[in-house]
C-alpha cells in the first residue's frame, strides 16, 4: 500500500512538473510589450511619482531626438517602457520588444550585463527602431536612481 501512495505520488508530482515546463516553451521569438489604451491624464493636478516619473527620468530615452519626435505620445511611451524593461527586469543580452497597434512603427531594446559604478548600478544598452518604415538606432548607458528610475548617461 506504501509503494502505491508513493507512486501515485511520484506520477502526480511528475505530471505537475510536466505541466509548469509546458507553459515554458514557446516560439523563441521576441515577444512585444502589450500595453493598453493611453490617454491623456484627466486631473491637471500634479500626479504623485509613479510609472511616469520612472519613464520621465529615462530624459526621453536613446532614441535619437529627431527620430523620437516623430513618435505619437502612445508609442514615445511604448519605446520608453521598452528601454525601462530591458534595463530593469531583462537579463544581459535578450530582447525586449514594442510595436505599434498601427502603422510601421516598432523597435527592440537589448541591454548589456549589469555593472556598478560607485554605489549605482549601471548597463549598457542598444534601441533599434523602425519608425514610419525608417530604421534609427540609440546606444548608450544608464545607471539605476535610488528611487529605481534610471537615468542615461551622456
Amino acid at each position: 500500500m506504501a509503494n502505491l501512495v508513493r507512486t501515485n505520488s511520484r506520477r502526480t508530482g511528475a505530471l505537475v512538473l510536466a505541466v509548469l515546463l509546458a507553459g515554458c516553451t514557446g516560439s523563441g521569438g521576441v515577444k512585444p510589450l502589450s500595453f493598453g489604451p493611453v490617454s491623456a491624464p484627466v486631473s491637471t493636478t500634479p500626479e504623485p511619482a509613479g510609472a511616469d516619473a520612472i519613464l520621465g527620468a529615462l530624459n526621453g530615452g536613446i532614441l535619437p531626438a529627431q527620430a523620437a519626435s516623430s513618435l505619437s505620445r502612445a508609442d514615445r511611451l511604448r519605446s520608453l517602457e521598452a528601454e525601462y524593461q530591458a534595463l530593469e527586469k531583462t537579463p544581459g543580452g535578450q530582447t525586449v520588444a514594442w510595436k505599434a497597434p498601427v502603422g510601421r512603427t516598432s523597435g527592440e531594446v537589448t541591454a548589456g550585463t549589469p555593472y556598478q559604478v560607485g554605489q549605482q548600478n549601471c548597463r549598457q544598452y542598444t534601441h533599434t527602431a523602425q519608425i514610419n518604415g525608417m530604421p534609427v538606432t540609440g546606444r548608450g548607458a544608464a545607471c539605476r536612481n535610488p528611487d529605481g528610475s534610471w537615468t542615461p548617461l551622456s
